[in-house]
């Protein structure tokens, strides 16, 4: 019960630190800023993933007999139980650490606006939402980021899981979520000031991004069939093709940010960037739902990654942009 309570009260906090980025970045940062402002936001959330790739495996040893840590001859259990305690803790310390900081001081904006968008009036919650319910053209591009993002977030919590079979311990399993994710930090910061420099090119930014997702998460899935396609299964091919998967979809969810706010604006950043989130969420859901009955077998599992990168591709292709925010800050500011 306190697990899932804890649970819950992270999934419940997680949101809202997420739909922060946008928000942030259109409150305290000029135009020219703003989608490099977003990256770094939104992607130091990744770092904390990406410590946690490394420090669960490295702290914690692995009861499925694929790691090569030294167990304690007795009372493994116990010893594993203290070790995920001691990680926990830690984690306690470091939120409290940073949640004393954020009310102790926290302005809610700079003492004058940085651009014409960020002293605008918004819409109210109520015509917000029906905003973007009616907008198809945000409904379509919310699909394109909920469908895959829901899905490789779901698949690298597992990932451990997914490559036991294959003979990759779980330390392995954390280097590569490690190196993906910080790959996409980096990858992800630098296009969001290529966005920043070159406007209007969000769209082609995501299509590059996309199509380099649909070909690694491809790559990863036929190397996992050995015996159908047989191609080389070695530990340079998984890390590879791993890490590519999570720079080309961590690197766009910035880029994803900053053209859901353009596409809807006036509607206020954290609505917009919740209601995909939330989204995410629901596919990553139910994608773990169906793990929970299908969980055997996981080629079903890494089938889903290039399918859902290909849907999304396609949804973008079709995918009409527009500047809205963008305009409003050029024109009246000229």
């Amino acid at each position: 019960r306190l697990i899932h309570g804890g649970q819950l009260l992270n999934g419940l906090a997680g949101p809202t630190v997420m739909n922060a980025a946008p928000f942030l970045s259109t409150t305290w940062f000029s135009p020219d800023e703003r989608a490099t402002a977003t990256a770094i936001a939104s992607l130091l959330n990744y770092l904390g993933a990406a410590g946690a790739f490394l420090v669960g495996p490295l702290v914690v040893p692995s009861p499925n007999g694929t790691s090569h840590l030294p167990l304690q001859s007795q009372s493994n259990a116990e010893h594993i139980k203290d070790r995920i305690e001691a990680v926990l803790y830690a984690e306690f310390g470091m939120v409290s650490l940073i949640f004393s900081a954020a009310l102790a001081y926290f302005p809610s904006r700079p003492p004058f606006p940085p651009s014409v968008a960020a002293a605008s009036q918004r819409l109210s919650y109520r015509r917000s939402f029906c905003r973007l319910l009616s907008n198809f053209r945000f409904l379509m591009i919310a699909l394109a980021y909920a469908i895959p993002l829901g899905v490789f977030s779901g698949w690298s919590g597992v990932l451990d899981l997914i490559l036991t079979p294959v003979h990759v311990s779980q330390v392995d399993a954390g280097w590569i979520g490690f190196w993906s994710i910080v790959g996409g930090c980096v990858v992800g910061i630098a296009m969001a000031r290529f966005a920043d420099f070159i406007r209007g090119m969000l769209k082609f930014i995501l299509l590059l991004l996309f199509s380099g997702a649909t070909l690694a998460s491809t790559w990863f899935t036929l190397t996992c069939l050995t015996s159908v396609t047989h191609l080389p299964l070695t530990t340079a091919t998984l890390y590879t093709s791993c890490i590519l998967l999570g720079i080309f979809l961590n690197s766009s969810v910035p880029i994803f940010f900053e053209l859901f706010v353009e596409t809807v604006y006036p509607v206020p950043e954290g609505i917009t960037c919740g209601v995909v989130t939330f989204l995410s969420n629901v596919f990553m859901g139910v994608l773990l739902f169906f793990l929970t009955f299908y969980h055997t077998e996981f080629s079903w599992f890494n089938w889903c990654l290039p399918g859902s990168c290909l849907l999304s591709l396609l949804l973008i292709l079709c995918f009409r942009e527009s500047y809205d925010r963008l305009y409003l800050d050029v024109v009246v500011s000229v």
